[in-house]
């Protein structure tokens, strides 16, 4: 959800100057079912632009009725939006909306752990019953410094309840290659809200502009490309030359990161590890263990764009340690 606030805070910033006011809504608790979880948001300008979602598209309208009483007297609320009788989610929200008002201070402290890549935790503050309350609010922890959305103290009352949330850094995919399939990975990557880098071949002479939704673009060759994994970094590598994927895994093997995907068949992928392993003898396990080749879900997928998405529903179910399944065959709740 990072990648989602991360939308927000860059709206806010680019809003237009006649727009003052803002109002942040935060799904912090939820009985039942519903189309997304707690931890969700979206922002709400004065003049009724609204950036994010809380549902599938049917609370929207709701929570923008609903925060009109914030933009006038400035009190932090939580709105109670029961679905049981409208909607398919069988679920009740509770949405805490309050000003929107971030300190300086704040944002360039938060630019700093995006681009770091530091995680970072939100609380909030409320009751779970509808009403306004002074105490209601939201504090982001940046660092081990705790910054509110209103620039007020930090709330002391206990009688509230708190929902807090742990931030990981923004997704993050690293397309080794640059031919028309990793062009059409990067446009459904960048979809997602993963931030996407490019490795292109200099003398290809790609620019960011070949790579729709791209974050980052190195011309580089393998013999001298580092980057620094973490477990919220998948990278694919699909060059289409067996010697410059060789290359990369060998600049790679001693990073680990949540996946690393081969394009090609099976047979490839071994004749790959046995030229890995001839070469770097001594290179671990784990290292392998993280490679997925071919990269990708069996779904019958042929073209550029299929292709693309199989990739990304494995990395996702690594990622989120689900082996892949219809939900039509599974009992009870979706998110489980």
């Amino acid at each position: 959800m990072t990648h989602e606030l991360k939308t927000i805070i860059q709206h806010y910033e680019k809003r237009p100057p006649n727009v003052k006011a803002a109002v942040l809504a935060t799904v912090v608790a939820l009985d039942g079912s519903s189309y997304r979880r707690p931890g969700v948001r979206m922002l709400i300008f004065e003049n009724g632009d609204m950036v994010g979602a809380v549902s599938g598209g049917c609370v929207e309208k709701e929570v923008l009725r609903q925060a009109q009483s914030v933009f006038q007297n400035g009190t932090a609320k939580v709105m109670v939006y029961d679905g049981r009788y409208r909607l398919g989610c069988e679920g009740v929200l509770y949405i805490l909306l309050e000003p929107f008002k971030p300190h300086s201070d704040f944002l360039s402290h938060f630019w700093k752990a995006i681009e770091e890549r530091k995680p970072f935790s939100i609380s909030s503050l409320y009751k779970k019953e509808y009403g306004e309350h002074k105490e209601y609010g939201s504090f982001f922890t940046i660092g081990g410094i705790s910054y509110s959305l209103e620039n007020k103290k930090t709330k002391t009352d206990t009688a509230l309840a708190q929902f807090t949330q742990e931030m990981d850094p923004c997704f993050q995919l690293v397309i080794v290659g640059a031919e028309h399939d990793a062009v059409q990975l990067c446009k459904y990557a960048s979809l997602m809200g993963w931030e996407v880098t490019v490795v292109a071949n200099p003398k290809e002479e790609k620019t960011k502009s070949d790579f729709l939704g791209i974050h980052k673009l190195l011309n580089v060759d393998p013999e001298i490309f580092q980057i620094k994994l973490d477990q919220q970094t998948a990278v694919v590598i699909m060059t289409h030359s067996f010697v410059k994927d060789l290359q990369y895994l060998i600049a790679l093997k001693q990073e680990r990161g949540a996946y690393i995907g081969l394009l090609g068949p099976y047979k490839r992928r071994e004749k790959l590890f046995d030229e890995l392993l001839e070469r770097c003898p001594d290179i671990s396990e784990k290292f392998l263990e993280q490679i997925h080749g071919p990269a990708g879900i069996d779904i019958g997928a042929e073209t550029p764009q299929e292709i693309s998405i199989s990739i990304i529903s494995e990395i996702l179910s690594v990622v989120n340690k689900k082996e892949p399944s219809l939900l039509k065959n599974k009992m009870g709740k979706i998110h489980s």
